[in-house]
């Protein structure tokens, strides 16, 4: 009798038709580098390069399931035009050819070039290339550019760059090998996943204390040594308690302090005059500290010196003045800050908080690390050892995505400081090109725009003064986000939630095309998804477009591509060249400064080219000085050749390895032709290691510094002074007071908010909407996460990931859903001042009782992403953006302007600011709301799929 064909045992691997190709994965921010098994023109399956740095080896859901990615059914496949009367969103288009689509904006931007460059926004969402896309920005002659790190990460940024010279993120990283004592703050397990599981096994292996700060227990928090369920939005009460506990036990590195910060400046004190709270300095413009050796004043600061820490001096001119350090006690040791005082507030008991802080301070000083590593600080003395405190930190999104989140995250560098838990043995290190000047000395174009000219800077930078905002003489914002602007000065990534409702509504200005790339603008990367449809759709009294075109470059039909009047099909990350460049988001680790690169494993199967390819072809099309000859031919033939020849400053490229005509140079050298196939060759990836010599104390080991100006990282051989006080904050406040001799804003909206919030120290203030809705009537607080197997809404069309998450629940502690008359698994409205969604419930114990919570992204317009119309996506999943607005709720302090909903300082978008109320649905209705029309889209079956299934066969 013969066996069924599904009895029958698998034939064995086709291997001599095999071959093997290494890459790096884009399922994620995270970079892992990727072994891929080929066959023909498919990848058979994806493993982790063990030999990565990044990744080791690991590979996470995710980037196993790039396979499913690639044979999505949701991959558009030609260029696409609005049909003619088919309204936005309709997502009725069609098919033209790539000539034709390329003509049609070629046109269109060079009328915009040669008029009125400002009438362009170009913002991106997560590419990992925006070193180029900002380039060709500034180019163009736009400042209207920005990518995603204004919804997620700028407070983060901005936060450490202007306090210790790198940040939390991709600038720094916790020392897995060494650490004793780990705190997390506000990350959920989708971010960096495959280096904190790493890490944390490392952790655990070597009995270290972990300790996860979150309103919730899932992912990393679970596994846990201590779980503090903190209130959203009051992190930086407890970081500011846990300052108050240090600087009372005086458990604080004095000697660090005085050496590598700024504790000992003396600050002026001279109330209502220019010169109040910024730096006493000397004839040649240092900072002065009083000597105590010599009972002298001096900006001249040796190794030598002995700063004094503490006091109040008078100056020889008479000027009274108080060291930095004094002014950070007086501060932080005021009863508003004691444990006892924000315990309620945070949610954390106050023993809690003393004990937490006190066991930081025990590792820091009882179980210090010692090793035996030979270095010469910038003054020139050689040590023999390195010392750290071996207490480190990681934060994220639930510290940036508050109002209040810049403060916060000062604060948290602030802890750092105290203890000198920074860039040593067991602590948080940089990675190069980090740590840079504080902050760095790049400040944004503030020039308006000439036609047919570069920008005379980049879009983007770090304002240190007023003087250096991108507004107008009379004082209006220069870009369409208002990012650099007296409502958001230190938006070091722009505001890019705030650009479609700024454009509908002509404020500042009104633009003419709007182009977008992979950033879902209409849905899950939208503050209210449901009215950001409406203003894409809105119509002047002449019934026109208020925003009369829309470009969208995606390699899939996701939400935002139905409103596009123009579509240009991108390439997978498996089918193009990528530069993963240390002059954008580097790969680096804190002993080895790398890069990356994707090339094409794959060759596409469908009309769509590589959206860097666009760019370098439009760059020659539009006469850009850097993409064209003298002769005004176009000077690349393609990304890959544009990614070998160009070069930022001599020898200074997108790709720092095999540089120079033999390929034996490092981050400088001459163009090599050769570069993308030594990159192939060493398995896709860069990886310099630093010897033992130049790895710690960075900001002031003169090794590293030397060998970071040799490498273009920073341009002068200096100590970078961590800074407690902030002096640029403290011009923006002098701005906001009227008393700041320079430029002031003339809106008294404006300089309250400055003299509010740009407070030179770090101060906890509740996050702005909380503080304008009435917590009554809407007692809970509603934040969302991603989940470890999903990243955004790429994931949502990925056949292998949907079937861990194809529907989110909200999930709701058993205590509060009893009381809210809600059991698990019914169905019930969550409402804010601004909507209401249907969903269902989850219950469980780990979450903080006053906050429900969801994943984000995982909620999908009906047909979108090739989701059949009742996919659980469409149809029981949801999207608590809807519930966000991205204005605050009116107040009469605002006297009748529209405020950004908001980080002040740096426009860090909201998102988790809301509040909520939850009441069961009196019909146990089975579906969600709001619900929206279905969107067309293509058919939901390949050919890939069937070969696939046929080689997975059980």
């Amino acid at each position: 009798m013969p066996i069924p064909a599904e009895n029958r045992p698998l034939a064995a691997e086709p291997r001599d038709a095999q071959r093997i190709a290494y890459s790096t994965c884009y399922m994620c921010a995270c970079r892992c580098g990727i072994k891929l098994t080929l066959e023909g023109n498919q990848v058979r399956f994806i493993q982790g390069n063990r030999d990565h740095p990044v990744n080791q080896g690991v590979l996470c859901a995710k980037g196993s399931a790039g396979i499913m990615k690639q044979l999505s059914p949701a991959k558009l496949t030609k260029p696409l035009r609005r049909k003619a009367g088919a309204e936005r969103g309709s997502a009725q288009f069609d098919e033209i050819e790539w000539d034709e689509a390329l003509a049609i904006l070629t046109a269109r931007l060079a009328h915009i070039r040669a008029t009125d460059p400002t009438k362009l926004a170009f913002f991106t969402g997560r590419d990992q290339m925006q070193a180029l896309t900002g380039l060709w920005a500034q180019q163009f002659g736009t400042p209207n550019w920005a990518a995603h790190g204004g919804f997620c990460s700028v407070n983060m940024a901005a936060a450490g760059l202007y306090t210790i010279g790198y940040s939390f993120w991709e600038f720094g990283a916790p020392d897995w090998d060494r650490a004793k004592y780990f705190l997390l703050w506000g990350v959920a397990e989708d971010h960096s996943s495959n280096p904190i599981k790493i890490g944390l096994d490392k952790l655990k292996r070597h009995g270290a204390k972990f300790v996860s700060i979150n309103p919730v227990r899932t992912g990393y928090s679970a596994i846990a040594d201590e779980w503090i369920a903190i209130r959203p939005g009051t992190d930086g009460l407890l970081a500011m308690a846990m300052l108050h506990v240090l600087l009372a036990d005086g458990t604080i590195d004095f000697a660090f302090l005085a050496r590598y910060t700024n504790a000992p400046w003396l600050v002026v004190r001279a109330p209502g005059t220019a010169e109040d709270g910024l730096f006493a300095r000397d004839g040649e413009g240092r900072p002065i500290v009083h000597d105590e050796s010599t009972q002298r004043f001096t900006g001249a600061v040796t190794f030598d010196t002995r700063p004094a820490l503490f006091g109040e001096f008078t100056l020889d001119d008479g000027r009274r003045v108080k060291t930095v350090l004094s002014l950070v006690a007086e501060r932080y040791l005021d009863a508003q800050y004691a444990p006892e005082s924000v315990a309620d507030r945070c949610g954390v008991p106050a023993d809690t908080i003393r004990r937490l802080a006190r066991e930081m301070a025990h590792v820091a000083f009882r179980e210090a690390i010692t090793l035996p590593v030979r270095w010469t600080d910038v003054w020139g003395r050689e040590h023999d050892h390195v010392t750290g405190r071996p207490v480190a930190m990681y934060a994220m999104r639930g510290i940036s995505a508050h109002s209040n989140g810049f403060h916060t995250c000062r604060a948290l560098h602030f802890i750092q400081m105290l203890l000198g838990a920074l860039d040593g043995p067991g602590n948080f290190r940089a990675r190069a090109p980090y740590p840079k000047p504080i902050p760095p000395k790049q400040l944004p174009a503030k020039a308006w725009p000439h036609p047919n000219t570069p920008l005379g800077g980049t879009p983007l930078g770090f304002p240190t003064r007023p003087e250096d905002l991108a507004i107008d003489e009379a004082g209006r914002p220069l870009r369409i986000d208002k990012a650099y602007s007296w409502e958001s000065p230190l938006a070091a990534h722009g505001l890019m939630h705030m650009v479609i409702a700024n454009a509908v509504a002509g404020d500042p200005y009104p633009i003419d095309t709007l182009m977008l790339f992979m950033a879902n603008m209409a849905w899950n990367s939208a503050m209210n998804p449901g009215g950001t449809r409406e203003m894409l759709r809105a119509r002047d009294a002449n019934g026109d477009y208020r925003i009369p075109f829309v470009v969208v470059a995606d390699a899939f039909w996701s939400e935002t591509v139905a409103f596009a009047d123009l579509v240009l099909p991108d390439t997978t990350y498996l089918e193009r060249y990528d530069a993963i460049s240390l002059l954008d988001r580097p790969i680096s680790e804190p002993d080895a400064p790398g890069d990356a690169i994707r090339h094409p494993v794959l060759t596409p199967d469908r009309d769509v080219r590589p959206w860097q390819d666009v760019l370098v072809d439009l760059g020659g099309r539009l006469d850009f000085p850097a993409f064209t000859n003298y002769d005004g031919s176009p000077r690349f033939r393609d990304y890959r050749d544009f990614i070998v020849r160009y070069e930022r400053a001599p020898g200074v490229g997108f790709l720092a390895g095999h540089r120079g005509a033999s390929g034996d140079k490092a981050f400088v050298g001459e163009p090599n032709a050769k570069q993308w196939d030594a990159y192939i060759a060493h398995q896709s990836f860069f990886s310099w290691h630093l010897p033992e010599a130049l790895r710690y104390y960075r900001f002031a080991n003169r090794g590293y510094l030397e060998f970071a100006k040799r490498s273009a990282f920073v341009t002068d051989i200096e100590p970078i002074v961590l800074q407690f006080w902030s002096e640029p904050l403290q011009r923006f406040r002098q701005a906001g007071e009227g008393t700041y001799a320079g430029p002031r804003p003339p809106d008294p909206v404006d300089a309250k908010r400055l003299a509010t919030y740009f407070d030179p120290l770090p101060f906890w203030h509740a996050p702005l909407e909380m503080a304008r809705t009435d917590t009554d009537a809407f007692p809970l607080h509603a934040i969302t996460q991603r989940p470890m197997v999903m990243y955004h809404s790429w994931d949502s069309q990925n056949a292998w990931l949907r079937q861990i998450v194809a529907e989110n629940r909200l999930y709701v502690n058993t205590i509060t859903a009893a009381a809210h008359g809600v059991a698990d698994g019914e169905w019930a409205w969550l409402e804010s001042p601004h909507g209401r969604l249907r969903c269902r419930i989850k219950t469980m114990e780990g979450v903080e009782p006053s906050t429900v919570w969801t994943w984000n992204a995982i909620g999908k317009q009906r047909g979108a992403w090739a989701l059949d119309q009742d996919a659980p996506e469409a149809t029981t999943g949801f999207l608590l953006n809807h519930l966000i607005a991205e204005h605050l709720p009116r107040s009469a302090d605002d006297h009748g302007r529209r405020m950004t909903n908001s980080d002040p300082v740096t426009g860090q978008a909201a998102w988790y600011d809301v509040r909520v109320r939850l009441t069961r649905c009196a019909h146990q209705h089975e579906g969600t709301e709001p619900l929206f029309e279905p969107m067309n889209s293509p058919a939901t079956a390949t050919a890939d799929l069937a070969w696939f299934a046929g080689r997975v066969r059980r």
